[in-house]
């Protein structure tokens, strides 16, 4: 049995599979079985990944459901005890596995695993800039909502998890359209913390034809009301909601939705949000676009990161 799992749903990803597979099979840490879903691909994404001649390749195809519904098959079909996943545009760097698989030896009594990693804009490689304060050792152990403040130190691209978390925790919810990796971030941080490597181990792939990109998708975003409940008594869980509440509150505005402003809103108690965050939500539409335009030309120079954040 191989000691890691490795999950890539793919979906009309042909300009990218390739070297998503072959960074895999760069890895310095080699006990590996890969599993991929074709979720219903319409382009050459299948003919590009059965180039590959590699036993460890385990290849489905099914009908298209959805990148939630392909990665929990994905669990079900993993033979290993630790599971990952790697989006079909994203790479890994060679020490990945190797860095995950020391990381498990040296504390074995932990579930969750991730390492930083880096976005690929098409005009800049950024590193991401993370909430935690960093020791002198080469990883922390962290609350995930803490940690999790500027950018989510778990990734579907850079993290692994021992097949126990998901029995635990759920699988990806299947009836959330957008978020749903955030939606199980959240259900894996109340019950575990996560062991954060500083090693950059993982690019994310600027894909401009990505759902995530889709702006249609603001209404199918999860709204966090299950968890109206648990925040009451959890103030890390709150915070870290209501920074997500703030940024799709200003997309929402931004879109031009007004109900939808106001659901996200509302929950928000403001004193969890900075100065900057509580005047955005007060400026109007063509003044946030237009600090988005700017912003992202910075971030393109290397020198900011959202607006939201």
């Amino acid at each position: 049995m191989a000691f890691f799992s490795v999950i890539i749903p793919l979906y009309n990803k042909e300009h990218f599979i390739e070297n998503t597979i072959q960074s895999i099979l760069d890895q310095t840490f080699q006990d590996f079985e890969i599993i991929v879903v074709n979720d219903g691909s319409t382009d050459k994404s299948e003919e590009k990944l059965l180039k590959f001649k590699d036993s460890r390749i385990h290849y489905f195809s099914k009908k298209n459901e959805g990148a939630s519904t392909a990665r929990n098959y994905g669990i079900e079909k993993a033979k290993s005890d630790f599971i990952t996943f790697l989006d079909a545009d994203d790479y890994w760097y060679p020490t990945f596995l190797e860095t995950m698989f020391n990381l498990i030896s040296k504390v074995p009594d932990q579930n969750v695993f991730s390492a930083a990693i880096e976005f690929d804009t098409s005009k800049k490689i950024i590193p991401v800039q993370y909430s935690i304060s960093k020791s002198n050792n080469d990883f922390e152990i962290v609350n995930y909502f803490k940690a999790s403040l500027k950018e989510t130190v778990l990734c579907t691209s850079c993290a692994v998890f021992h097949k126990t978390v998901f029995e635990k925790a759920g699988n990806f919810d299947t009836r959330i359209k957008s978020g749903q990796d955030t939606d199980l971030w959240i259900r894996i941080g109340l019950l575990y913390p996560v062991v954060f490597s500083w090693k950059i181990l993982a690019r994310y792939v600027y894909d401009p034809k990505s759902l995530s990109k889709n702006n249609k998708l603001i209404h199918e975003k999860m709204d966090f009301s299950k968890y109206e409940e648990i925040e009451k008594s959890n103030a890390d869980l709150k915070k870290f909601l209501d920074l997500n509440r703030f940024s799709l509150a200003v997309k929402s505005k931004i879109a031009g939705e007004k109900e939808l402003f106001t659901k996200y809103y509302q929950p928000i108690d403001l004193k969890n949000l900075g100065l900057k965050k509580r005047l955005l939500l007060r400026l109007p539409a063509f003044i946030l676009i237009l600090l988005i335009k700017v912003k992202t030309l910075l971030a393109n120079l290397g020198l900011g990161s959202s607006v939201f954040k």
